[in-house]
Order: structure tokens, then sequence, then C-alpha cells
């Protein structure tokens, strides 16, 4: 008798067609019997199909178990109780962590925990494969290891065959079994128990299509049962044979391909299932023809020629920008489909960054999507907290990741959270911004003493100060169990490190009304990260000692675990709610079997859908390929399965690729390719709408976008300034809106975080070294003046108070410069007679216009020479302004100070009519320094220019006191500051060059 096995065709609901076709066979007593289905989800979802087949009538189901969950059910009972226990997964990492670490580094090895353990995963999982595929691993290995390979995989070879053979002797030890060897060893006997003792009840096996050689065997007895039945997923029952003969592991049909091989059935021997007609498919009959015509195997796509093309009714196409255009025109088709009364509708997608951002999308109209994925466990917020704790201590407190700590809504160090977070604030306002503070708790704490020590004559701290300083000892207290072990270990236990993590959380987390471990470990996310943590605490103890800065990586190894399906989005509604019962979110594995009214099949980029398929760390394609073990483009071959059924589940099917993801350009799926390549002549995929919706989603209501013209503010004459900086003329040249925006609305902008040192770090160093030795050198040159302005830059250096990795990258730098000066300072001073030399000069010039004005500045050096003339040097470590920039204004300060020098601003002393303006250009690197005049000498020149900067200084002035005269942004195109600091409050984009853009 011919094995009784079915398929039911991709455009017909899969579920409702089955539980149909089970209460026509099982009548009168639908509840006797059993169905095996690949996933969970799929077993719940049978039990609302048999709802919705039978229109809402009462009874009793039959038996529905998952097949990966044989262990948990009395089916296998028998078999389960003969059979060792399997390892817990935990332990499982660990001690194969450990034996990866006692190999040689010499030969691949490994110290650090973190790095052992994410290469034990990746052994698990080949273990895993070998024995689903029920393979000897020894033996495969032996196989692979017969070709010339490198010499780094010849090294491998040797460690896995140590393994091989270390590992299992391990497990016999303790009794235990690999898990996925379990499960084959409990498929095998269920098997054998069914083939000698065919059970009285009807059983069905439904929605495999995996090639897994113990699954083909237990689906071969199902189809030979009595009362048994095997119903595959959407198999191409109309391909012709060599096509089926030609199929490559990476095409839609080639796991149902190893199935059947497996079970020993032929094509012709699988009857077809339709959808019953009460249940009518509604996706167009074409499309899954369409589908199998563009997949077919690249050596038959000759059968393209003549073919016609299939129907394309209800499919389209989305291409938006990037992934967030993306996330924003699927969560709108989503939104339009419930539009519909009883309309279904669901984005599948492997992609759990875009699931995230559509779900966060739908809450713009309070849409909560049933997300059966859940989300990664490493990146649920009690994970987050306890890997950003980790990485702040790790990163000796730098302000960055401390704050990001601080931050976090679970940082409460016994305060409100909050409260916590705006302390946060204030510490960061008033310590951690700009350079980063030397690494160390004690580092950090003399560096906030100090930037929050009472100034300018106040006789207490202030108020910000003081609860900064009050937050950094609750943060001492709170993170004092790590902050010991790193302190005071070398190497410390991984269990050891992970318990002192857990309790520093619990402290920090830690409010007044609620403790952290409430906070913390509570429902589902919190549940499933403490269950994680502790299997690994019980774990780690096989581990050796680790120096404590491998935590942050080896928490981020132990909390990749499986996905949890968290309720957080309802709990943070207010008023509760509840999820909507008709936008789903599924992952491929999720989505299989499933239908709906509208699909998006999100994210079908090549190396997301389908997958990348790498081998692996272990073992090479060509390997592997030795050894027997499944080829890894069978992943591919499945998310092509998946793809098809899930373009065929629906009548409206929406295919999204982004033209961009993660800033570089994305390659679509190699089945849109295909769709376009075999649509072109008669045009393409019709595009959705979706896109245009969304670009016009935040836009006024008549769609126009209306160009903001540039800031061009007009404050009172009272309020303009009357006090300037050599500095603040050129910015008032330049972008008189950054003055209005300083000196007029007194903002200041904060320094950034852990601030980049750039040439003006290099700069102020080379100041204040010359101001140092040209205090105590004025005229006077002595005789080691090399040595005293090499000691005097290192003293700058040290006062900098910069870390020693800056000192050590700007000391030669610094030295080079002060030898270049004790080359050419004895002949200039010779050439020129100095008689004083001065540092840092500082002017006040007090201008005669109506309302007065005052121009203060400082000179980096002014000589005075024996003919009564002056000459004023500028110290630039960057490249000095051109000409051009010095005479129309946008670089005038050397002009200025020529001029308030003439003005005796600089004091009697220092007046003269005859000035030499001139760079000294500073680098310290090949060549350290070059003096580059500003008029190469020409005296009559320089007064000539002088005296027009003095008239175009006193003309830009009185402009400004007309109340008519505004303050613009920029308004000398192409002549932008380099540090345009006010950029943000102008709001360029609005209106400036990169609108344009």
């Amino acid at each position: 008798m011919p094995p009784a096995v079915a398929t039911i065709p991709p455009g017909a609901p899969f579920l409702d067609t089955l539980a149909a076709r089970w209460l026509d066979a099982a009548a009168p007593d639908p509840s006797r019997g059993l169905i095996l289905l690949p996933t969970r989800r799929a077993a719940r979802t049978l039990a609302d199909a048999f709802l919705h087949v039978s229109e809402g009538r009462p009874m009793l189901l039959p038996r529905i178990v998952a097949l990966g969950a044989l262990d948990e059910t009395p089916l296998a009972l028998a078999g389960a109780l003969d059979l060792p226990p399997a390892v817990d997964a935990p332990e499982r990492l660990a001690v194969l962590a450990r034996l990866i670490m006692q190999l040689p580094e010499e030969h691949g090895g490994v110290r650090a925990a973190d790095r052992a353990w994410a290469l034990a995963q990746e052994l698990a999982a080949l273990m895993d494969e070998a024995e689903r595929a029920e393979l000897d691993l020894p033996d495969a290995l032996g196989r692979a290891n017969q070709g010339a390979y490198a010499e780094h995989w010849q090294v491998t070879l040797r460690f896995l065959a140590i393994v091989t053979r270390a590992w299992p002797a391990w497990l016999a030890e303790r009794g235990l079994m690999n898990p996925a060897a379990r499960q084959v060893r409990l498929l095998r006997a269920l098997a054998r128990d069914w083939e000698g003792a065919p059970p009285a009840m009807p059983v069905w096996v439904a929605g495999s299509s995996g090639g897994i050689p113990s699954v083909a065997a237990l689906l071969r007895v199902v189809g030979r049962l009595p009362g048994g039945q095997v119903v595959l997923p959407g198999l191409d029952t109309d391909m012709p044979e060599a096509t089926w003969d030609a199929l490559d592991c990476a095409h839609p049909q080639a796991t149902l391909a190893g199935l059947l091989a497996g079970m020993g059935v032929r094509r012709d021997e699988v009857r077809v299932w339709d959808a019953p007609s009460a249940t009518p498919s509604a996706t167009p009959a074409g499309r899954a023809a369409l589908l199998a015509r563009a997949l077919l195997p690249a050596s038959r796509l000759g059968e393209w020629r003549g073919a016609g093309v299939g129907d394309i009714t209800g499919l389209s196409l989305l291409s938006p920008a990037d992934q967030q255009e993306e996330a924003v025109a699927v969560a709108l088709v989503l939104r339009d489909a419930l539009q519909a009364p009883g309309r279904i509708a669901a984005l599948v997608t492997p992609d759990r960054a875009l699931a995230v951002r559509v779900s966060a999308e739908l809450l713009r109209w309070g849409v909560v999507a049933d997300d059966s994925a859940g989300e990664k466990l490493c990146d649920t917020p009690p994970a987050v907290f306890l890997r950003l704790l980790a990485r702040a201590v790790a990163d000796d407190l730098a302000p960055v990741p401390l704050l990001a700590l601080l931050k976090h809504p679970f940082a409460a160090a016994g305060l409100a959270p909050a409260a916590c977070r705006a302390a946060a604030r204030k510490l960061e306002r008033a310590a951690l911004r700009g350079a980063r503070p030397a690494p160390g708790w004690n580092a950090l704490r003399a560096h906030v003493a100090r930037r929050t020590e009472p100034r300018d004559g106040q006789d207490a701290l202030g108020a910000d100060a003081v609860v900064a300083r009050d937050l950094l000892d609750r943060i001492e207290h709170a993170l004092a169990p790590l902050l010991r072990v790193f302190a005071t270990a070398v190497e410390a236990s991984p269990t050891d490190l992970l318990a002192a993590a857990i309790e520093s959380a619990e402290a920090l987390a830690t409010g007044p009304d609620l403790a952290g471990p409430e906070r913390l470990w509570t429902h589902e996310e919190g549940e499933a990260v403490a269950a994680q943590l502790m299997a690994a605490r019980g774990a780690l103890h096989h581990l050796p000692d680790q120096p404590p800065r491998v935590l942050p990586g080896l928490l981020d190894a132990l909390l990749e675990g499986p996905a949890v399906r968290s309720r957080r989005a309802l709990r943070g509604r207010d008023g509760g709610g509840a999820e909507h019962p008709r936008v789903f979110i599924w992952g491929l594995l999720e989505a299989r079997l499933q239908s709906a009214d509208v699909i998006v099949l999100g994210g079908l980029a090549e190396g997301v859908w389908p997958p990348l398929t790498e081998p692996g760390p272990w073992m090479s394609r060509q390997m592997r390929a030795a050894a027997g073990m499944p080829d890894p483009d069978v992943a591919v071959g499945q998310s092509a399965h998946d793809f098809v059924m899930a373009a065929c589940c629906a009548p409206v099917v929406v295919l999204s690729c982004p033209s961009r993801r993660d800033r570089a350009p994305a390659v679509p799926a190699r089945w849109l390719a295909r769709l376009e390549a075999l649509l072109a002549e008669q045009g393409s995929l019709p595009v959705h709408p979706a896109v245009a919706w969304a670009r016009l989603l935040d836009l006024p209501e008549d769609g126009l976008l209306t160009r903001v013209p540039p800031p061009a503010p007009r404050p009172p004459v009272a309020l303009r300034p009357r006090r300037l900086s050599l500095t603040d003329v050129a910015t008032l040249v330049v972008d008189p809106y950054s003055i209005y925006a300083k000196h007029i609305l007194r903002l200041r902008p904060l320094d950034p975080l852990d601030q980049d040192t750039d040439t003006l770090d290099i700069g102020n160093l080379v100041h204040h070294g010359l101001q140092l030795f040209l205090v105590r050198n004025r005229a006077c040159w002595p005789a080691d003046a090399p040595r005293l302005l090499r000691e005097a830059m290192g003293k700058a250096l040290v006062n900098s108070g910069v870390r020693p990795s800056l000192r050590h990258w700007w000391a030669p730098r610094l030295d080079r410069i002060a030898a270049w000066i004790g080359e050419v300072e004895p002949e200039r001073r010779a050439r020129a007679k100095l008689l004083d030399v001065q540092a840092e000069v500082p002017a006040v010039w007090r201008l005669d216009i109506p309302g007065g004005f005052e121009l203060h500045g400082r000179a980096d050096r002014i000589e005075l020479r024996a003919d009564g003339s002056l000459c004023i040097l500028d110290y630039k470590t960057g490249e000095p302004p051109t000409n051009p920039e010095v005479l129309d204004g946008a670089a005038s300060q050397l002009l200025l100070e020529g001029a308030m020098a003439r003005a005796g601003a600089f004091g009697p002393d220092l007046q003269s009519d005859r000035i030499e303006l001139a760079y000294w250009h500073l680098t310290g690197g090949h060549m350290p320094g070059e003096v580059q005049p500003v008029f190469k000498g020409d005296a009559v020149r320089t007064g000539e220019e002088i005296t027009l900067a003095t008239g175009r200084l006193l003309a830009l002035l009185r402009s400004f006191d007309d109340p008519h005269r505004s303050y613009p942004h920029h308004p000398h195109p192409g002549r932008r500051q380099s540090f345009a600091k006010y950029d943000q409050l102008a709001r360029v984009a609005e209106w400036g060059e990169e609108a344009e853009a």
C-alpha cells in the first residue's frame, strides 16, 4: 500500500485546510487522534483553525503536539525514561569553552573566556548539526582530514578530534546526552514503537519541510500507519522531472526533495489537498506558478522562454530609501489593512530591528502588534542594564559608558529613577563634559571634586555640584562589589565576577520604594534573564580564573539566549490595553503555515532574507563536504521555501527591500531579482504607494513644504554687545548669528563627552609653554635656552592634565617645536636687536563711537626693537589664514592687534606706528616651524592695511548700531567657520546647503 502522503499547495490556507480534512476524516469523533506540527506556534494556531472551519461549534480537539517538544509530552515517555537527560546548555558551553581555552595559543587557542564561549557556541552548533544528520563526528572528521588544507585548518581538525573524544567521555561520566542527539533518539524510538505497535488512533504529521533523517524516518512510519497521514507544505507536484532532478540546495523545493527521498516516497505518490469549499483560497491561482518559474534552478532558466508571465495580481513592491522609511511604510500598509473590517495583516521578517521599528511606528495610532517572534534576550531592559554596568566598570568609568548606565530606566541608586536621571544630567554638565578624566574611581572622584569646587569667590558649592557629589557617593556604594573585584584581583573566578555584577546591578536599581531585585527580575523579560544568569552561574565554575575586564564580553555571550515574548509595550500604555487581534509580526519560524489577508515580506535583502551562509569557524566548506556535513546553503533553501509560502498565503502581498541598510547600499534578495528579470518584458511589479504615504506623513496638511528662511534676528540696540574680543570681531564678519547667540542670548555650547583632541589642544600647550619660557627670559637669551624651552613645554604638558597616552603623543612634537625655536631665536634676536619680548600681552581698546565700545584681546607675543618698532607674532599650530582672509576681515585678528598697538592699548611701552606682523606656524611635524610675515616686511603696506582694518572695524560696529541691521547666519557663501557652534540652534538643515542637497 502506498504511503499516505499529501501536500497542501502554497495558495491554500494550510491550517484551515488541515483542520477541515481532519474533521472530514475523523467524524464523528474528531477528538480521537494525534496531530504533530513543527512548532508550538503552529500547534496553537491549529486550535483556532478548528474553531474557524467549524464555524464556532464547540468540540473536543485531538491532541496537538509540536515535534520539537516530544520530550515534554507523554508520547515519548517510555523512550524518554530509557535515555539519559540532556546536558544543560550553559554547562555544555562552559565545558567546551574550557576545552577550547586549553588549546595552545600557537594552535589557535584563546585565553579570554568571552571569546572561548563564543567559539563554544559555534562548536556546539556543529555537534548538533552532525547529530541531527546522524553522522558519527569522529568518522566525519577523519574523512575531512584526508584533504590538503592550510596549516590552521589542520590545527583545527586536530583540536576537533581531541574534543570529539573528550566531550563524549565527559557526558558518559555524568550520564548526560547532547540535546540534539537525545531528540534524534526520541524520534527514532517513537518511529520504532509505532512501527512495531501501530497506535489505535489516527496520527497525522503536518507541516514538516526539513530533510533531517530522523524526521524522515518518523514520517515514513506515520505514512504507512492504518490511520496515518503525512501532510507536506507547498510541494510542487507540477515541476517537470528534469527540473526536479536539477534542484540545488538553495532552491525552495530542495528540503522537501530531501524529505521525500528520506521517506522513500515518489512525487507522483503525493496527493494534492486543495482548499475546502468552505475556506476557498483568495490567493490568485497563478501566483505559485509565477514564483516557481521565477525561482527555477540556474541550469533550467531556459524554460523562461515562451512560458508566458504568471498572475501578479495582489503583488506589489516597496522600495524605501532606508530602514527607517521602510518601517514607516510597512506600518502604514498594516494600518491601512485595518480599515477593512475583519481584515488580518501581518509583517513577516527575520529582521528583528525592522520588527521593533514597525512596532514603534504602529503606536502612532495606538496599535500594539502581536509580535510573536519576541526580542533577543540580550536586548531586553534587564540584560542591557547589566551589560551597561559591566562596560562602565571595565572602561574605568569613562563618561560615555557611565552616563549610559546612569540614564538607563533601571538606574536609581536609592533615588526615584527620574531623580537619578536628573542627577546624572547635573553630574554630566558639572564635571563629565570635555576631555575624559583619568581612568579609575579615585581619578573620577578627584576630577569631579576639582570641577565642582567653589570658584569666583563662592563660599559654598552650587546646587548642581552638591547633587553631582551626592550621586557620586551613591554610585560608589552601589558599585562597590564590582569595583572591589576590579581593584583587587588580577584574575577572578567568572562565578565571582558574575555574582559581583548582579549584586551591583541590584544595588544600583534599588529605589526608595522598590528593591533592585524586584525591579530587575520581574515580568517576562526579567524572569528570563534571571533564569539564564542562574543557569550560567551554576556552570561558570568549569572556567579558569579570568582578568576582570572580560566581564562585558562574557555577559554578552551568556545573554545570547532564546527570544523572549514580552508584554512591555502593553505595560507602557496608559490605561493598559491589549495587543491588536488583527495585526501580527512573525519571524520566519512563526510564519510557517500561517495565513492572513495582507502580508508584508520585509527585509528582503541579501544577508537578511536570505541569510548569510557562513560555514562557521571550525570547518571550511570543503572540509564540511568531505565530512558529509549538510551544505550551509540548505538554510537559503529553507528561507526560499518560507518566502514562497509567505508570498502565497495572502491575497495581498507587499515585498519590501530598502535601498540602503546600515548606511550602505542594500542588495535586493535574489528572489526579487529573479522576479524582476522574469517580468522585465511586461514591465515590473507595481509599486505600493506606502513609501509616498510615509514621506507625506509628517508634512503639513496641504502637503507642501515651506522653505524656512535663514535666521536674521534684529534685537533692540540696547541689548547688542558693547564689548567684544578680537576673535569675536572675525566671527561678527563671518557669522553674525553666533555673536547674537553668544552675547545676546548668552548661550554657551556644551563641551562634547570624551572631547576629541585636535589642533586647538596642541595650540594651547604651545601658547602655555612659550609663555612659561618668556616670563623668565624676556630680552635675555640664556645659553641653555633649548633645554629650558623643552622644560617649559614639558611643564605645560603636565599642567594640562591630559591622559598619559596623549602626553606620549604630544611630547615629541613639543620637543621639535622647542628645538626649532632654539635654532631661529638667537639669530632673530641678534638681527632685530630686541629690547624686550612679552608673551600673552592683554589689551583693552576703547573705541570712540556713539555709545562707546571696548575691544579686548591678547597678543601671543610682542617684540620691542631698538629702533622703536614692534613685531607682533601670532602662534598658529594649524594652517595660518591666507592674505585674502586677513584683508576682508574673516581673519583680521593680527591686523587689529596692530591697530591696538598703534593706539597704545597694550601700554605706552608697546606703542608704535611702525609695526611688523607675522605668524609662527608651529606644527612639530616634519617641518616643525616656519615664520610667515603677513606682508613680507613691507612696513608701508602694513601701516596702510592697519588703517583700513581700523576703518572697517568702526564701520562694522556702527552698522550693528542700526536697529534694522540683523544678525544673519553665514552671510558669506562658501566661507563658513570651521567650528560653527550654533548651527543646531539656527536649524541650518532646514534652509542651508544640507536642505538643498
